[in-house]
C-alpha cells in the first residue's frame, strides 16, 4: 500500500478511504498486502485530483464513478453506431 500511494501522490489512509467508498477494491496477496491495478491507481489519482481541488473525498469517490459509468456509456454507444452503420442498406440515388 506504501507503494501504491507514493505512486498515486496520496497517503496509505486516502487510499483505504478511497475502499472504504467503494471506488477501488484492491485484490490481496498471499501475505495479506493490498495489490492495485493500474486502473485503479489512474482511477486514484483522479479522485486525488479532485480532493485536492477542494471537493470532499465522499463527492470525488462517486464524481469519479460516474465519469467511469458515461465513458463506458459512450464508447457502447460508438460501437452500437459502427454496427448499424456496417448494416443500413445503401439509399437510392
Amino acid at each position: 500500500m506504501g507503494r501504491a500511494a507514493e505512486m498515486t501522490g496520496t497517503t496509505p489512509g486516502f487510499l483505504r478511504a478511497l475502499g472504504d467508498q467503494g471506488l477501488i477494491t484492491p485484490l490481496r496477496s498471499e501475505g495479506g498486502h493490498r495489490r492495485y491495478s493500474r486502473y485503479q491507481l489512474r482511477i486514484a489519482m483522479r479522485a486525488r485530483d479532485l480532493v485536492d481541488q477542494g471537493t470532499p473525498v465522499e463527492a470525488a469517490c462517486r464524481i469519479v464513478i460516474l465519469e467511469d459509468q458515461l465513458e463506458e456509456a459512450l464508447r457502447i454507444n460508438e460501437q452500437l453506431r459502427r454496427s448499424q452503420h456496417g448494416h443500413e442498406p445503401a439509399a437510392d440515388t
